[in-house]
């Protein structure tokens, strides 16, 4: 068969669907599958244990399906003896072998890869085609044809045009309920009195394939970050679908008014915990949205909730690939606020007296997992207003969490949470001092630090380094239209009260960083 191979199917560890493009033309008489877990992967950024496990598993879930199709296989494992470690050494050597007329994939989540895969087709004179990811509502080319003219790129407004093209919550040509979005309605918090009795998380028992990945990983990626006590992700199409239903029964009526809520040592709250299945094409989008447009029709979950939700996924996950395919490669240097900071080393160990930073990090190495509250105005803002630089910010993203892939990460940490492109992915800086985590969370109740404060020994280093940012980039900050509130408040500050602040800011950060 091997002088015979007509196309050569590459799937990659975040396309693990059998209703490719890529594979609608598959005939198992004259094409073959290949696959590759390889070292570099795991490598080229920190990949935690959580993560790596996932999309692992997954992967030798998805071949197990393919072998039991009869389907030609072509599988290297990370363990295995001859695994040369990158995915392009290890398809140079499967091309050498099979000898393929022609290489077929569908296109990749990360330009690196791409770039890697084109290079040895190039390499090897083959033609590489590659076909459209259907697991979105949009093409690429939708986003550029959106963008095209356009000062500004928003996400409402490309978000509203899916709403129109696509008729989700729709009535007619005006949305449901009368409003395109319930902002307003869905930023509570908990209040004094928690968040009481929460539905429980669906997790999954791992099999024997998850425990063998779960023992290679611990064995070959022992210095990567997290552990594994906890693994319970969905690394099958089945059990994607079961975390689908558990979500849309257990949590979706409230997830509109708590999507942005914080508590301490709750991991999962009312969020979906789906993100890292939809990422691994194990559930459709489109198959997603329904099931939560049925759910507010079906008079189960409000508006303000189902349309929180949908935003996430028909708006923002939409926007966010748009913005990363149409922006790279020179995306990934931008740095418009010049920052230069290494990212502490805490984040790396959640040994920190700040509660909330020590909660969201000690989650995310136990889990693998935040929701967007904690990654945007904890975990983020911290490295924002001390000015870590942008690419270490965005390598540890990467790294730490399960549905993290570079074409939804890079835009959401580089653009959104820290505002190293400018403002190409959003209108502002989303800076905040201690007070906001206070206000949305009960983390600052049991911290030495107090929230209220910007100067002193018990003064919140997130409000220290919020004016003391604000302070620094003052002329950069001026320009922008939304900062003006902000900088108003930073206006009324004497110059002995800067003076203070910036004295406290710079000690503040001598001792994050004293060797």
């Amino acid at each position: 068969m091997a002088n015979a191979l007509r196309h050569l199917v590459l799937i990659l560890g975040d396309q693990l669907n059998l209703d490719a493009l890529a594979l609608a033309d598959f005939d198992p008489t004259q094409d073959a599958i290949w696959m590759a877990e390889v070292m570099e992967e795991s490598t080229h950024v920190a990949s935690s244990k959580q993560r790596s496990t996932l999309f692992l598993s997954a992967m030798r879930h998805f071949a197990q399906t393919i072998k039991e199709k009869d389907w030609p296989l072509h599988y290297t494992q990370l363990d295995d003896a001859h695994n040369t470690g990158t995915l392009a050494r290890e398809l140079d050597k499967a091309i050498k072998a099979l000898k393929p007329k022609q290489l077929v994939m569908t296109a990749p989540g990360e330009w690196r890869v791409l770039q890697n895969l084109r290079s040895i087709a190039k390499k090897n004179n083959l033609s590489l085609e590659i076909h459209d990811d259907t697991y979105f509502f949009s093409t690429v080319r939708d986003f550029a044809e959106h963008a095209k003219g356009r000062k500004q790129l928003r996400q409402e407004f490309f978000y509203r045009e899916l709403r129109q093209k696509t008729g989700i919550l729709m009535d007619g040509k005006k949305p449901v309920g009368g409003q395109w979005n319930f902002d307003e309605e869905n930023r509570g918090s908990f209040g004094k009195a928690g968040p009481g009795i929460l539905p429980k998380p669906l997790r999954f028992e791992p099999d024997d394939i998850t425990h063998k990945v779960m023992q290679m990983v611990n064995e070959k990626l022992a210095a990567n970050p997290g552990n594994l006590k906890s693994f319970g992700w969905p690394v099958t199409r089945a059990q994607a679908l079961e975390a689908l239903d558990s979500f849309i029964q257990y949590r979706l009526p409230s997830f509109g008014l708590y999507q942005d809520a914080m508590w301490e040592g709750e991991v999962w709250l009312y969020h979906s915990h789906i993100a890292s299945a939809l990422n691994l094409k194990l559930l459709k989008p489109q198959e997603v949205v329904s099931a939560a447009e049925k759910a507010y029709q079906q008079g189960h979950a409000p508006l303000p909730a189902v349309e929180g939700f949908v935003r996430q996924i028909l708006g923002w996950r939409e926007y966010v690939r748009g913005i990363y395919w149409t922006q790279m490669p020179d995306y990934l240097e931008r740095n418009e606020m010049q920052a230069t900071a290494q990212l502490p080393a805490f984040y790396w160990t959640g040994d920190t007296d700040m509660a909330c930073l020590r909660d969201a990090i000690s989650q995310t190495l136990n889990h693998g997992y935040a929701h967007h509250i904690q990654r945007l105005m904890v975990t983020g803002l911290f490295a924002l207003l001390l000015g870590v630089h942008p690419k270490e910010v965005h390598a540890w993203y990467l790294g730490v969490y399960v549905d993290a892939v570079e074409w939804v990460e890079l835009p959401n940490t580089l653009g959104m949470s820290q505002f190293a492109d400018g403002g190409v992915m959003a209108s502002k800086p989303y800076v905040a001092s201690g007070k906001y985590i206070d206000r949305m969370s009960n983390h600052c109740k049991g911290c030495r630090f107090n929230p209220a404060l910007s100067t002193g020994e018990t003064a919140c280093p997130f409000t220290t380094l919020y004016w003391d940012y604000l302070n620094r980039h003052v002329d950069v900050l001026a320009k922008n239209p939304r900062m003006l509130m902000q900088l108003k408040n930073l206006n009324r500050l004497s110059d002995d009260e800067r003076q203070a602040i910036a004295a406290q800011a710079k000690s503040l950060k001598n001792s994050l960083f004293k060797s």
